[in-house]
């Protein structure tokens, strides 16, 4: 289709840089601290009053947390080295006035 509408056009410097996904990260590190709680209660005797099961689910109430520390912590340094490495760039934004009603329905048809 071609646009014969005209715009103005402006042009400014942008900064561009590649950033983690920080969610990602946080649940990435909620996992890995709860495959690590799993293996220190494994790790040690439970006691036979308490099971296994419950001594793991207390103590995954201060793995997961911990975890999600440590994946925050990893994704600001990732974010921070990022936007040291981010590259200046020209960007260009076009405004383009509105179709008229006429031209609109024209363009339908």
């Amino acid at each position: 289709m071609n646009d014969d509408r005209e715009g103005t056009t402006d042009t400014a410097k942008v900064r561009v840089r590649r950033a983690p996904k920080i969610p990602v990260f946080l649940i990435a590190g909620g996992g890995l601290g709860a495959v690590v709680t799993f293996i220190v209660t494994a790790l040690y005797p439970t006691d036979p009053n308490i099971g296994f099961g419950t001594l793991f689910g207390y103590f995954l109430i201060f793995g997961i947390p911990a975890g999600v520390v440590v994946g925050a912590v990893v994704a600001l340094l990732l974010d921070r080295r990022a936007s040291k490495h981010a590259q200046a760039v020209d960007a260009e934004r076009i405004h383009v006035d509105a179709v008229p009603e006429e031209v609109e329905g024209e363009i339908e048809q």
